[in-house]
């Protein structure tokens, strides 16, 4: 063989080896907002993080979590359409939503992320200026969008509860267990997938911690965390991963030398 062609086909064939094998290993797809997916230098959301505490050599990690989007809007914007069109038997979808999705729905700027509230069938129908139609349906209904998305291609879709503000009342974090967190683990317990309830389990560790400690965590406003508050939010998600006895998810974790993370917990069949 001629050597000036024998560089580019090992490169080809390496090219094409690691091609295949990133198309054999299962992916887990991670879709959310800021909290989920930033990585400058004062906001870091836990998705970015998730990674260290999975084993890359065996499962793929595809953050398409993007910032300012609601449960909503990811789908409007045809991001969903695009994930749906990659999804494979054996892969995996992390969802968590709530942020940006209280606003009353409407055609005005501050309305344009919001969704209905709770999990039911309710819509409204928005006219935009140029007469273009819009039916806007509940927080649940888009989270059971994803999730039957997901198993129609025989992906796994896991729900969790948005990350907690930095919000207390008599010392201890205000929890979404009314309104949105509530409604993602109404929609997982209907639909029987897992649910991870990582607004409570990072509350819990915040409450140890304190406000004064975890003021540190958000230098930006109560919503967004930097690297430090991303990581415990990671390590409430490999906690939950953990708790959920049984599930396949399990087995692509890695072993952290310092890790408490709780190996038991709640059981799922998958």
């Amino acid at each position: 063989m001629n050597k000036q062609y024998k560089i580019p086909l090992l490169l080809l064939v390496s090219l094409l080896t690691t091609s295949f094998f990133y198309q054999q290993k299962p992916t887990l797809y991670i879709i959310g907002d800021s909290t989920v997916q930033n990585n400058n230098k004062e906001k870091w959301g836990w998705g970015t993080i998730l990674s260290d505490y999975l084993d890359t050599n065996r499962i793929n990690i595809s953050n398409q979590a993007i910032a300012g989007r609601s449960s909503r809007t990811f789908l409007k914007e045809g991001r969903w359409e695009h994930i749906d069109s990659l999804l494979k038997p054996g892969d995996y979808v992390m969802m968590q939503f709530g942020h940006n999705d209280g606003a009353k729905p409407d055609t005005n700027k501050a309305g344009y992320r919001g969704t209905l509230k709770g999990t039911g069938e309710d819509t409204v129908v928005l006219t935009w200026p140029g007469g273009k139609k819009e039916t806007v349906h509940t927080y649940g209904w888009y989270i059971r969008k994803y999730v039957r998305g997901a198993k129609a291609k025989g992906a796994i879709p896991i729900v969790l509860s948005m990350i907690p503000r930095n919000i207390w009342v008599d010392r201890k974090v205000v929890l979404a267990d009314k309104d949105f967190g509530k409604w993602a683990k109404e929609v997982a317990q209907q639909e029987n997938v897992p649910f991870i309830d990582l607004n409570s389990l990072t509350a819990e560790k915040y409450n140890v911690i304190g406000p004064d400690k975890v003021k540190s965590f958000f230098p930006i406003d109560h919503t967004h965390t930097n690297k430090t508050g991303a990581t415990i939010n990671a390590e409430s998600v490999v906690q939950g991963i953990r708790q959920l006895t049984g599930f396949s998810l399990n087995s692509y974790l890695v072993q952290m030398d310092n890790s408490t993370i709780p190996a038991t917990g709640q059981r799922v069949h998958q």
